[in-house]
């Protein structure tokens, strides 16, 4: 009988044992259904993504993938979960809060978003949109951003809430611009998007299927969005960047990740199969719908997006002192 331990030494010794086991360990997955966590409830865009991507995946696997929720805690009781988990057929389809930021917003957070999990790929990706409410003054982006900064600290902005991208991507906007509007936290974006319409607060950074259908209607004025570049979710709209603003790209976006004990051979066999799924029209229209723009990336993409965000917001987070509701 060949022990544990023996069969570690064969491993050691010999990298091409090592490879054909993992291929083979590889085609032998899936073996039961693959349930993926989703950290927030049904019909939100995070389980609007899980849901779209286990038609696609349970075809591709050729066994049922199953997206459970697990809401609460922005997303972080499902990442808690699935950080303790040893399961190869337990994922989750987390937010990149919960993947970047998530402990240096709450230390007392229970996993380390770069150590306990392995990335496996990007889904999907949305910017945010520089909401003004319709007392704003100015048509472009320049005249508009000219009259938020005009307001100092008699303005104010709304999130869903302390330690949300919105939030953090407020205060990076206002480090780069001079904008003095103060933070006002609400329970979530639709409550965000009546306090502009009351006018109540006169900025936010909303997700374009909150946004765009009152600035479409006349109610709420667009400046920009916040992603590198133009948008499909609403292409009419320039970016900060386009608007003279450098240093402010950030969007919101999910991803697949498993626990770090995930075999390389599974993360691959995933990869690959997410790549196909997500080339697929009729998956990039339904995300669309569900104001998602479909990506499918290597690890080793997702990897360093989740580096580079976390680079990106740390400072603001320390300086701002910035922590996330209890």
């Amino acid at each position: 009988m060949i022990t544990k331990r023996l069969l570690l030494r064969a491993l050691a010794a010999s990298p091409l044992l090592a490879h054909t086991l993992g291929r083979a360990q590889a085609s032998a997955w899936p073996t039961k259904p693959v349930h993926l966590l989703v950290g927030f409830p049904g019909g939100s865009t995070p389980d609007l993504m899980a849901r779209a991507l286990s038609d696609g995946l349970s075809r591709a696997l050729g066994q049922p993938v199953v997206a459970d929720n697990k809401p609460g805690a922005s997303g972080n009781i499902a990442a808690d979960q699935l950080a303790r988990s040893t399961d190869e057929h337990t994922l989750g389809v987390l937010i990149n809060g919960n993947l970047t930021v998530a402990k240096l917003v709450n230390p007392a957070t229970p996993f380390d978003p770069a150590h306990d999990f392995a990335p496996i790929s990007l889904l999907g990706t949305s910017p945010l949109v520089l909401t003004a409410a319709n007392t704003a003054t100015g048509r472009t982006p320049a005249e508009l951003l000219q009259w938020a900064r005009a307001l100092g600290d008699t303005g104010n902005y709304g999130t869903p809430g302390n330690g949300t991208v919105a939030h953090l991507g407020m205060e990076l906007l206002k480090s780069k611009t001079g904008i003095g509007a103060l933070h006002v936290p609400f329970p979530g974006n639709p409550q965000v998007a009546n306090a502009l319409l009351a006018g109540q607060i006169q900025l936010s950074l909303l997700p374009p299927a909150i946004a765009m259908p009152q600035v479409r209607a006349g109610k709420l004025k667009a400046i920009a969005v916040t992603s590198p570049t133009r948008s499909a979710l609403v292409p009419e709209l320039p970016t900060l960047h386009e608007s003279g603003i450098s240093g402010t790209d950030l969007e919101v976006w999910t991803a697949l990740v498993g626990p770090a004990s995930l075999p390389k051979p599974i993360i691959a066999t995933l990869s690959a199969a997410i790549a196909e799924v997500m080339r697929q029209p009729e998956t990039q229209a339904r995300l669309l719908a569900a104001s998602w723009q479909a990506v499918g990336s290597s690890p080793e993409v997702l990897a360093q997006r989740m580096k580079a965000d976390t680079a990106l917001l740390a400072d603001i987070i320390r300086t701002r002192n910035i922590k996330a509701d209890s």
